[in-house]
């Protein structure tokens, strides 16, 4: 490995610099594990610019310590992808993530009159091959689908905009017969796929490093009893299965896990990260149970004190083992909160309603009718964006279920409409169940975010994020004022104090 990346910042746009680095430095990489972490420092070290950068830089260089996890990781990379995909999916993700330019998100609101996200989610089809208990995608028809026309044309409004990371979502994405076909006419953007992975043959595992560009994420609620009880007989055979399949065709892969109530303990255990490191998983996702939908059962969802195990889990593994696993709301300490409306993600459904966020399924644009850009700058949208974040401690960053009458409130002032039957049910018939929620959660992760050094790091983090300083000092002034309410302090009056 010889190659010089000295005046390549020169040369390139950041971000493409950034990417060019890194994708140099994966696509290279050889079976000296030692060798391969100095190599891939040296090429971060070389991009890294400004301090929130410096911040990732410096957890980054703790992650690939010597016999650190992270070191081991950059070998399971190598082992298990194609150098194809380490230089067209790794890179960009990592590049996008970690280290986009500082300046583009004020170039891009000069052009565009916003600041577009990172990140779009966009479900072309609601269809799924599975009837998966309480589910409604049985419903969908292919008439129901997304026009290939028209998903090709949001893909190329959103890479106009600079949004280069795309999650396709459904129902199944593969029972979409147009998805690898619209993906392949835009290489320089990067997917993940949340799949079932029952679809996932020989052929495409294949296919998928051809594209080079694409991960699937599968889906699998832990051992065979609990994702089978869900997703019916055989599906988590399927799981495995389609995980041996892209593991040899040298495609990389991660995981997405709903965490309930009953499944918590057998999903944060040891054994079951093991497991799918062996299976060749490279990352994961956890989302707890949402009480979405008409009829949603509530004693599905993790209590307060089982969210506070998620986290615990999320930062062993992290500091332990060759495996990133995101955890989408402890993980609020990273994005600086709530990253709805626009602000780091949003949802386009089959329909081509635009939704603030994956689980708040209310919308007031459609990409029928107007482009992309408009509909990221609507009112509804700019209301969301204007109130975050939703709280100083960005433990409970959501305004669904941490302050659960907030996004109901913004949905009311901007009129916006369900997008479908049952989705104003979490703020009306559970309204009361959801502030119990929220109480418990605010006194589990009040406790750890003053206890556990968060308040030092993620407050300093959370001015790096994009958010406006006022909304953050109004945020901590409202925090600071309800933490004397709970918790007053001793009077300092003689002798009340016992040592007068």
């Amino acid at each position: 490995m010889s190659l010089d990346f000295k005046g390549w910042k020169d040369l390139m746009p950041k971000r493409t610099m950034a990417e060019k680095v890194l994708g140099q430095a994966l696509k290279y990489l050889g079976k000296d594990t030692d060798k391969n972490a100095k190599y891939v420092l040296k090429a971060v070290d070389h991009i890294a610019s400004g301090e929130k950068q410096e911040m990732v830089l410096q957890w980054f260089h703790h992650w690939m310590r010597e016999n650190g996890p992270g070191r081991q990781f950059l070998h399971r990379v190598v082992q298990n992808t194609h150098p194809r995909v380490r230089e067209r999916y790794v890179a960009r993700m990592v590049a996008s993530m970690f280290f986009r330019d500082p300046d583009a998100p004020r170039r891009a609101e000069e052009k565009f009159g916003i600041q577009p996200p990172p990140t779009m989610l966009i479900s072309p089809s609601m269809r799924c091959n599975y009837r998966c208990e309480g589910c409604y995608a049985g419903s969908y028809e292919r008439k129901d689908d997304m026009d290939p026309e028209v998903f090709d044309r949001v893909l190329t409004e959103a890479e106009e905009m600079g949004i280069n990371f795309i999650t396709i979502l459904g129902g199944e994405p593969f029972v979409y017969p147009h998805l690898l076909e619209v993906l392949e006419k835009h290489p320089k953007s990067f997917y993940q796929i949340y799949t079932n992975a029952s679809l996932i043959d020989e052929k495409t595992a294949e296919r998928l490093v051809e594209l080079g560009n694409v991960a699937p994420q599968i889906s699998i609620n832990g051992t065979r009893g609990f994702t089978d009880a869900v997703r019916g007989k055989g599906s988590f055979d399927n799981c495995v299965a389609a995980m041996d399949r892209l593991y040899e065709a040298g495609c990389p892969f991660g995981f997405s896990s709903l965490v309930t109530r009953k499944n918590m303990d057998a999903i944060c255990s040891d054994e079951w990260v093991d497991f799918l490191i062996e299976k060749g998983a490279l990352y994961g996702w956890y989302f707890l149970f949402m009480p979405v939908g008409s009829d949603p059962d509530m004693e599905l969802m993790p209590t307060p004190e089982q969210r506070d195990q998620m986290r615990r889990f999320q930062s062993y593994v992290r500091e332990e083992k060759p495996l990133l696993l995101v955890d989408f709301w402890n993980d609020g300490v990273l994005s600086g909160g709530c990253i709805a409306g626009g602000r780091l993600y949003f949802h386009i459904n089959h329909c081509g309603e635009v939704e603030p966020c994956i689980f708040c399924h209310f919308a007031k644009d459609n990409i029928h009718d107007k482009p992309l850009v408009e509909t990221l700058n609507s009112p509804f949208f700019q209301g969301i964006r204007a109130e975050q974040p939703f709280c100083y401690n960005t433990l409970r960053p959501c305004p669904m279920i941490d302050h659960p009458q907030t996004m109901w409130r913004i949905i009311q002032e901007h009129g916006a409409k369900p997008t479908h039957e049952g989705a104003e049910t979490m703020f009306t018939e559970l309204a009361p169940r959801m502030k119990e929620y929220a109480r418990g959660v605010q006194q589990v992760m009040d406790h750890a975010w003053e206890s556990e050094g968060y308040k030092d790091w993620a407050a300093r983090w959370m001015h790096h994020c994009g958010l406006s300083p006022e909304n953050i000092e109004r945020r901590r002034r409202e925090f600071e004022e309800n933490r004397q309410e709970q918790f007053p302090e001793p009077s300092r009056k003689t002798g009340e104090s016992g040592q007068g």
